[in-house]
This record gives structure tokens, sequence and C-alpha cells, in this order.
């Protein structure tokens, strides 16, 4: 596809149809595809719960930090040898400030920045959880940045994630009187408004990555020197 004279892959990370849940999600074979398309640069989405009163359903929220209690496998592409990249900002900052530009006059709210807790899933939280993480400063829970962008970091890709916020998680009491049918029914229409969004912020930024992020982006050299084994160490097979 193309979009803004540049062209692009799009990727539904969890398969046709929707069917893989989070904790399925084949995040390695999925960053590994766009590796090899040749792919530089990911405009990621996802839907969010907001842990604060200030980040209304349909916001969105480009994320500057994440709080990772995953437990699923397959966090590395480097299984079979000793590699460390550099992580403390798990998000590409040229990447984020192009989404922030683009957003300015975009006809919802766009925040710069948030903290992402991303929960293993696939249930939602208890409102201890919740709460726990309101405690922590965190902004949105998730389940799917990770480990999304720590691969992303490895594959030497920049990443940036659009967060939609759909409700306020379970640490604020629904309003009084709803059913549960309705309920779902405002998660749902939030989850379909905020995408659209998410889509077109995306859409008004991609022409500008190609200024915002040259390849000199330290996202772009994230192994120069993250691998620590000896490479008369590390096996044939691993090395194709």
């Amino acid at each position: 596809s193309e979009v803004g004279g540049q062209r692009v892959a799009i990727l539904a990370r969890h398969g046709p149809g929707h069917r893989f849940n989070p904790s399925r999600v084949p995040y390695r074979a999925n960053i590994f595809a766009l590796k090899k398309l040749g792919v530089t640069h990911i405009l990621a989405s996802g839907a969010t719960g907001s842990l604060q009163e200030t980040i209304a359903p349909r916001d969105l929220v480009i994320s500057d930090q994440v709080i990772d209690r995953t437990l699923r496998p397959g966090k590395t592409f480097f299984d079979r040898l000793a590699v460390h990249v550099e992580f403390a900002y798990p998000f590409c900052p040229g990447l984020r400030a192009a989404l922030i530009e683009s957003g300015m006059d975009l006809e919802t709210t766009v925040h710069p920045k948030g903290t992402y807790v991303c929960m293993e899933g696939p249930q939602f939280s208890t409102r201890a959880e919740s709460l726990q993480h309101r405690s922590w400063g965190a902004d949105l829970i998730g389940m799917t940045a990770m480990p999304e962008a720590r691969l992303a970091r490895e594959a030497e890709i920049c990443y940036a994630l659009i967060a939609v916020a759909t409700d306020y998680d379970c640490w604020r009491p629904h309003e009084a009187g709803a059913s549960a049918d309705e309920v779902l029914e405002s998660i749902l229409a939030n989850v379909k408004a905020g995408t659209a969004n998410a889509i077109e912020l995306m859409k008004r930024a991609v022409p500008q990555i190609a200024d915002a992020v040259g390849p000199d982006c330290a996202c772009r050299s994230a192994l120069a020197k993250a691998i620590w084994t000896d490479p008369k160490a590390i096996a044939p097979e691993t090395l194709r």
C-alpha cells in the first residue's frame, strides 16, 4: 500500500478475524516478517484502559514509557546468545515527535506522553490491580505493547505506539444504573471511534517520518554494542 507517497505494510497483530488473544499473538513472527519486508519504522496502535481521569475514552496517547508485567515467551530474538539492547526509552523519540506534531489539529485529544502498563491478559484487571497500577503513576493499561516494542528494538526498527483509551479500566465505577450490555456497547463504540482517529493520525504522520526520523536514529543501530557473546562462540546455525 501507499500513504502520503510512502510505501507501507499493514499487519493485523491479532491475525485475520482477530483470532489470537494478546498472550498468543505471534509477536516474534510479526516483527521478523516486517523486518524481512524492509520495514524501518512501525506505527502501532492498541486499545487500552485509562488509569487517569485526565485521559478520557476515545483520547489518544503517544506513549513514552512502559511497565512490562507480561509472562509470555518469545520476548527476544536471541535465545542462544547474550544480547542486551538499550531500552531506557522504549518508544522512538523521532516517531513520537512526528505523531505529536501530526495530532495537533486532530479532532480528538492527543496526549503527548503516558506510561503504559502491559499486563499478560487475556483477562482484564482486578480492581486491586487497577488501583495498584494507578499508585505507580501509570496512565494506561493494555496487553499488546510488550514484547512487541522490545522485539522491534532488537530488530533495529523505530517503533511508536498510539494508545487508544476505550474506558477507565475498573478502578473507576461505571455510571450508576448502566447495565452490562450498555457498558460493553459503550466500550465497543469507543474502540471503533478511537481506532478511526488513530488511523487518521497515522496517515498524517507517515509523510513526516522521513524528515523526523533519519537513518542515524539510535533505534536503527541498537545492536551495535548490544551483542556480548564472543563471535567465535556463536554457533553457525544461529548466524543464519
